[in-house]
Order: structure tokens, then sequence, then C-alpha cells
């Protein structure tokens, strides 16, 4: 439910060019929205209508298998060899009444037997919550759950109490300074203000009760078109991350109000996350399909070189998100796939000129045009990948696309989650 507005995969020098291809990409695609227009192509696969076919991929889990994650993500979600075993047949109602009575094996419940649980019942059908005006962009909820945020292109940033199944809207603020549309928002770490960002050079926060005070917190001062596409809070709130499509990250301090800006990647970033609750790792996703990973304890604006490269996407990296554990992450990209990697093993600078070169080599715009066949039917793996799994199954196009981990209280971070252009949500094990 994301997007991050118009623009391209080259990066022009010319500012008044940019601002043309902008006027000429805004046209052409209202007018592929209005359905006066549509680009047919027999390399492309069509996605606004009938679904994709069942594409035929079969995952190669050799690494996976043998790696850490793998054996972490058993243990935490029930799966281990030495965890407490629920056979499939088993009565759940059953096995709660004899661990009351005390009998064995279920005298307690160890956390990974509660998480094997609560897979059982993972949510399986959808109803329709609320009806906008315009698309969907954005939508997050607070940490202990009980605030949905959600934004439009109708201007509107929505809250929703969600700590019970009413999912009651008590809060609409009309954002402000809207180029395109609201890009993406953050709420902090004590749950008392989010931040949202759009086509401007300032971000605004707000408050999450009743208050509509919003206040405008600039990060650039140009002439250009300028929009942070990824916005995160740090763990104790005190500083926001954002990537933007000049190319650089932003560490922006809320009570000084002091910015760093660093040149990070050739084209947009996309997306930008902490790898945990420390703050101090950075990671970071672009359209020249690299994930680049910083470490802020030794970044400023004089010494930009990050810490590793991870290279194997073919396309640009359309959002990033990391399991929290400072080692693992997942990267969703436009080349229809998502990667999972560890950060202990980069990848060398011949895999990263591979990957720039793979995307200087794409000739479709996923902004307007359907998904070329080659890329759902290529079993190409760039040399020099390092990552320990490539997932297959969903399509990235007309907007950033989001994945994520599943929460580690109620799955153990069994399983990976996605947005598609079928319209669909899918959930791969990880």
């Amino acid at each position: 439910m994301d997007d991050h507005g118009l623009r391209s995969n080259a990066v022009s020098e010319d500012d008044s060019d940019r601002e043309t291809e902008h006027q000429h990409v805004a046209l052409l695609q209202s007018l592929i929205d209005s359905g006066q227009v549509e680009i047919m192509d027999s390399e492309y696969i069509t996605v606004n209508g009938p679904k994709v076919p069942k594409i035929k991929f079969k995952p190669n889990t050799t690494v996976l298998d043998k790696s850490e994650f793998s054996l972490s993500t058993k243990m935490a979600s029930g799966l281990g060899e030495s965890s407490q075993k629920l056979k499939s047949s088993e009565n759940i109602s059953d096995m709660v009444l004899n661990r009351e009575k005390g009998m064995c094996p279920y005298r307690s419940f160890s956390y990974a037997l509660k998480c094997k649980v609560s897979n059982r019942f993972l949510p399986n059908s959808m109803s329709v919550l609320d009806i906008y005006n315009g698309k969907a962009f954005c939508g997050i909820f607070s940490k202990d759950g009980k605030t949905l945020i959600t934004a439009a292109q109708d201007r509107q940033i929505r809250l929703y109490k969600s700590d019970d199944s009413s999912y009651k809207l008590f809060n609409s603020l009309s954002a402000r300074d809207i180029g395109w549309s609201i890009i993406d928002v953050a709420i902090s770490p004590d749950q008392n203000h989010f931040l949202y960002s759009t086509w401007s050079s300032s971000l605004h926060l707000c408050s999450l009760n009743e208050s509509s005070h919003q206040e405008p917190l600039c990060l650039s001062r140009t002439s250009r078109r300028f929009c942070v596409f990824s916005v995160v809070f740090s763990s104790d709130g005190k500083e926001f991350l954002g990537g933007a499509n000049d190319g650089c990250l932003y560490i922006y301090d809320l009570q000084s109000h002091a910015k760093v800006k660093i040149p990070a990647h050739e084209y947009d970033v996309n997306s930008v996350a902490f790898a945990d609750v420390s703050s101090h790792i950075i990671y970071s996703g672009g359209d020249d399909g690299l994930i680049k990973v910083w470490d802020r304890r030794t970044l400023g604006e004089s010494y930009v070189k990050p810490v590793g490269v991870l290279a194997g996407h073919m396309d640009g990296i359309t959002f990033i998100d990391s399991r929290g554990d400072g080692r693992h992450l997942i990267s969703n990209s436009k080349d229809q796939s998502i990667k999972l990697w560890d950060v202990r093993v980069f990848s060398g600078e011949k895999a990263a000129e591979k990957s720039l070169q793979a995307v200087h080599e794409q000739t479709w715009d996923y902004r307007w045009q359907q998904v070329p066949k080659r890329l759902f039917t290529s079993k190409d793996k760039l040399e020099g990948d390092t990552s320990i799994m490539t997932y297959r199954g969903h399509v990235v196009i007309k907007t950033l696309v989001r994945c994520r981990f599943s929460p580690l209280e109620t799955t153990g971070q069994r399983y990976i989650y996605t947005g598609s252009g079928t319209g669909d949500m899918i959930s791969k094990s990880a």
C-alpha cells in the first residue's frame, strides 16, 4: 500500500529535464489510470486482468537449510527437534486441558510451542475496513497493536482503534504539502507521535492523540523535486532516518533539529531500516539494485563509506525489512524476487558491479508497463550473489511493494509476507 511517486531509474543531471520528464510521466500515468491508454506487448505478462500464471519455481533451500537462520527460526516457532512437539492431529483444547491437569508433556507451554499453536490460526480471510476516494499507499500498526494508521492519495491520514475488532475511526488529518501523495508513515517507539512524508522538502511530525498539530521538519532547501520515500524512527525515538530521491540518507535529531546527509546510492533510496534496537547499524536499499550496510558510529558527512554491500538483485530494491537480530534482513525487488540475507556475508566488488550492470540493462518501467516474461521465467543467478534464499511468486509493479517478517511474538518469524501487483497478500515460509 505504498508508493514513491513518479520517478525513473535514470537520474538526469539537468533539473529542468527532470521536471519535464515528471510532467510527461504524470500525464501518461493519469491516462493509464483512467483506462484511456493501455500499453500492450507480447513480451509482458498482464496482471491488471487475469491472474499471472502460476510460476514454475522450485526454490533451492540448500544454503538456507544449513544456515543459522533456519535453526533459530525452527526453534522460535516450535519446529526444532528439542522443542515440545504438537502433533497435527492433536486437539488443542485437549492439550490445554491436560496442561491444566498437570499431565505430561504439557505442564507448561514453552514460548516456541505457543508460536506453533498460533501458526495454526493465521488470518486467511479479508473484510473491508473502509473505502477511500484515493489509492491507499500506507498502512501501519503501532507497536502495541492498539492503533492503525492509513494514508491515501486523497490527502487524508486516518487513525483507527485496533485493539479490538471494531476498527473505529477516531481521528483524521489532512496532510500538508502534497506533491502527489502521502508516501510513507512511521510511528514513534513511545507511540505518542507519527511522521509522514510526501513529495516535499519537509516531513511532518504529528500527535497520535486527538490533536491536529503538525510540525514541519525541513530536510532539504533545494529547488528540485524532493521526496523521502522511506522513514523510520530510532529505537529511543530521538531521531529518524530517511531515504530520499536524491540518493541520500538523512539522519535527523528531533531535539536539536540537526541533520546529517549521507550520499548513499547512485539512484533513489527506496527503503531504510535499523538492524536492531541499538540503532547503530543501518540498512539502505535503492534503485541501483544494491543493499548497503552502514555503521553510524563511524559515519559522518566527511566519511560516507558503507561497511558492506549486498548484491544479487537485478533491478531496483523496493523495500527492506530487518529481522531485528542485527544479522538478517529481507529485500523486495522489481526483479520480481525477495531475497534473504545474512549481513555477516557481504558481496564482493565484482558482484556489486554485476548488479549495477543488470539494473542499467533493464528496459521496462514498472510504473506503467507490465512485467516482462523474462523476469518470471529466468533462472539466472547473479554471479557473486551472497543471499541465503530467493523467493518468487508475487508481482512487483506500479508501486514500492513491501515485504516483512511475520511477528516474532506470535509466529516465531516463521513466515515472510508481501503485497503483490495481482491484488493479493502472499505469505512464504522463511
